[in-house]
Order: structure tokens, then C-alpha cells, then sequence
């Protein structure tokens, strides 16, 4: 049953509020200047108790990095590359700015000051958004564990994205492309086009991976990149057996590059589970390093007026088939997309797209012309 006593400091009196915590322990509800002040504390946090409303404030003082480093992150079941990601964010943007406060201190007004900083600082309204969901998990998980009452994240006032139509490769232009691709890694390229592929899953490509005699490719692995630090192993290429979506596809590929393949093979005399496309000494092609030493010289080279992606021939390739006619749905399966809004936004990619517009309704009113 809640009470209060009194207590002196120094002749000044004060009373301290007493209830039973669901422990069965007594616990302080505070100290106050007046008996019925306390008694009234102790009363409410006493009916807290009964209606399972009760929660310990103590735990919320625990610091943003303590419970970060000791239970949110341990917490969580990563990839390699998520881990590292999400390293890399509380390194960088949430331990300077939160990591010292104690989480039940770090109100949603101290959120938006976060928001509103790195915005300033010049942090895209993109990549904020991403990092609030990051830290919105943090703290709703906090909530869960009863560190803290509400989370701190909800109704945050978050930069807006202004959508930028990007400009898809056209195959004139991936002709001028991979003209200026050194001949090593010129059938590399030439497979992202014809497949759709990842990088991580083109790297991890192995010859028993293609059915030649039915045409088709099987994306069953792919190879992720991150530090050593990082990794887990120690290593910094990971292989996955299962691609970004979790799960294995199957799609057709024209005959012409199976030649090519079948050549390529034969030529470095790779084996049937050894890379397809591979470093010198066999090991997997650093994304990083094909980029800056093959990928900008060639674009250079090719006197392209934009900047292009090697992951913008993954774009491109959806875009050509669609606007070739392909089925939309074939199209998402053979992308490896889980949803079809993915995929619909290559629709209307190609800078063509509405002159066939305006053609296709041409044809369409004459036709009504004549028909009339």
C-alpha cells in the first residue's frame, strides 16, 4: 500500500512517496515538499502497477551507444553488407550526435534537430529518410524493451524527395559503350545487358549456372563486397548461395551470347564451377576496382554526355524489353523484382517512349478518321 514519510535536510522538511513496484520491492515515486503531494505520487505510480501500466524510468538512463553496442545491434540477424551498412551509420551519423544522451532524455524535438542538421549539412532528403527509418527501429525497439514510453521518431518532420527522371541507356549508346570496354572484360558487359544482372550475381556467375542446350541462365549465387573489418571472416568477398530476392530464377538467353560464353570458356579454360568472370589469379572482380580502373575510362572514352552506372545496364535492360513489347510480369521474374511497381517504372524509360506515344495516336485517330 502506497505511504509517504517525512525527511529533514537541514531543518527543511520534505516527504518521499513509497509504493510496491511489481517486483514486490519498495520503490520511491519522489520527493516532495508536502505529504499529500508524495502520498499522491506513490498512489499513482501504485495503480500503474495494478493496470500493467508501470515502467521503470531507471532504464532509460542508460546512454543512445550503451544500448545501441549492447542490445539493439547484437540483437539483430544481418547480412554481411547490412551489418556493415549499419555500421557505418552509427559511426557517422547517429553516436556523434546522440550517442552521450540517455535514451529516455532524447524527446522528438531532439530528433528533428538531427533531421534538420544533416539536411543543413547537406545530406540528401533521400539518404535522411533512410537513416530515420534506421533510427526509428532503434528506438522502437527501445520501446519494446521498456527503456522508454513512446518513440522519439514518431511524426519527425522529414525532408521532401523531389523524384528526378533518369536518363536510360539507349543502344546506340551502349554500343558507343562497350566499343571503348577493354577486350578482357568486354563480354562481363556485354552479359549485364543480356541478362539484367546484379553485379554481385554477374561476378558469381559459373559456367554450371548455363543450360546451353536449353538457353537459359540460373541465378543461384551472388558476391557481396565489404571491409574486412566488417566481414565476420575476415574476408572481403562473401558468397551468398541465394541472390538479393532469396530466392533462385531461371530466364532464357539468345544464342548468340551462349557463343560467346561457350568461346570464352574454351579459351581461359575455366571449369565448371570456377567464375566465369574472374581476376587474373581467379579470385572475384572488386566492384570498386572495375570501376575506377575499366568502367569511368570507358565511359570517358565513349564521349557519353551523362554519367552512367554499371548497375544502369540492369535499368536498361528492363527498359529495352518493355519497350520492346516483353510482358511485364516476365519481365519482373526475370529481373528477380518481389514487386511489380519495381518494375513498371522502366515503362516509360527510353527517351523514344513519347514520340510512340504521340505515333500510336496517330494511327489510332486516323483510323477513327476513316472509319467515320
Amino acid at each position: 500500500m502506497a505511504y509517504a514519510f517525512r525527511r529533514e535536510n537541514k531543518g527543511t522538511p520534505s516527504f518521499t512517496g513509497v509504493y510496491e513496484g511489481p517486483d514486490g520491492t519498495r520503490r520511491s515515486a519522489g520527493t516532495f515538499p508536502s505529504r499529500r503531494a508524495a502520498l499522491r505520487a506513490a498512489q499513482r505510480e501504485e495503480q500503474a502497477v495494478r493496470v500493467g501500466r508501470w515502467w521503470d524510468r531507471s532504464l532509460g538512463d542508460v546512454t543512445f551507444e550503451t544500448y545501441v553496442e549492447n542490445s539493439w545491434l547484437p540483437s539483430k540477424h544481418l547480412e554481411a553488407t547490412t551489418r556493415a551498412a549499419y555500421r557505418s551509420n552509427l559511426d557517422r551519423h547517429f553516436l556523434p550526435f546522440f550517442g552521450s544522451r540517455s535514451m529516455a532524455r532524447i524527446l522528438p524535438s531532439l530528433v528533428q534537430e538531427w533531421v534538420t542538421k544533416a539536411t543543413a549539412e547537406g545530406l540528401s532528403p533521400r539518404s535522411v529518410r533512410k537513416y530515420h527509418v534506421m533510427l526509428h527501429s532503434i528506438f522502437e525497439r527501445a520501446v519494446r524493451d521498456q527503456l522508454i514510453l513512446m518513440n522519439p521518431c514518431e511524426h519527425t518532420e522529414l525532408p521532401k524527395i523531389i523524384v528526378r527522371r533518369t536518363r536510360t541507356l539507349t543502344p546506340d549508346e551502349f554500343g558507343r559503350l562497350i566499343a571503348a570496354i577493354p577486350e578482357r572484360h568486354r563480354l562481363l558487359v556485354a552479359t549485364a545487358i543480356e541478362t539484367g544482372m546484379r553485379w554481385g550475381e554477374l561476378i558469381a556467375l559459373r559456367p554450371r549456372h548455363i543450360d546451353f542446350l536449353r538457353r537459359t541462365v540460373t541465378v543461384e549465387e551472388t558476391i557481396v563486397e565489404v571491409s574486412k573489418k566488417h566481414s565476420g571472416t575476415g574476408e572481403r568477398m562473401i558468397i551468398k548461395p541465394y541472390p538479393k530476392d532469396d530466392e533462385s530464377r531461371t530466364f532464357g538467353v539468345r544464342s548468340a551470347w551462349l557463343d560467346e560464353v561457350a568461346e570464352h570458356i574454351r579459351v581461359h579454360a575455366i571449369r565448371r564451377d570456377e567464375l566465369l568472370f574472374s581476376t587474373e589469379v581467379g579470385t572475384p572482380i572488386s566492384r570498386n576496382t572495375f570501376r575506377t580502373r575499366v568502367w569511368l575510362p570507358a565511359v570517358k572514352a565513349s564521349g557519353l554526355d551523362f554519367g552512367v552506372r554499371v548497375h544502369d545496364l540492369r535499368h536498361a535492360h528492363a527498359s529495352w524489353l518493355l519497350a520492346g513489347g516483353a510482358d511485364l510480369k516476365g519481365v519482373m521474374d526475370r529481373m528477380g523484382h518481389a514487386q511489380i511497381q519495381t518494375t513498371q517504372k522502366y515503362l516509360h524509360a527510353l527517351p523514344d517512349t513519347d514520340q510512340k506515344n504521340l505515333d500510336a495516336l496517330t494511327r489510332m485517330t486516323g483510323r477513327s478518321d476513316r472509319m467515320s
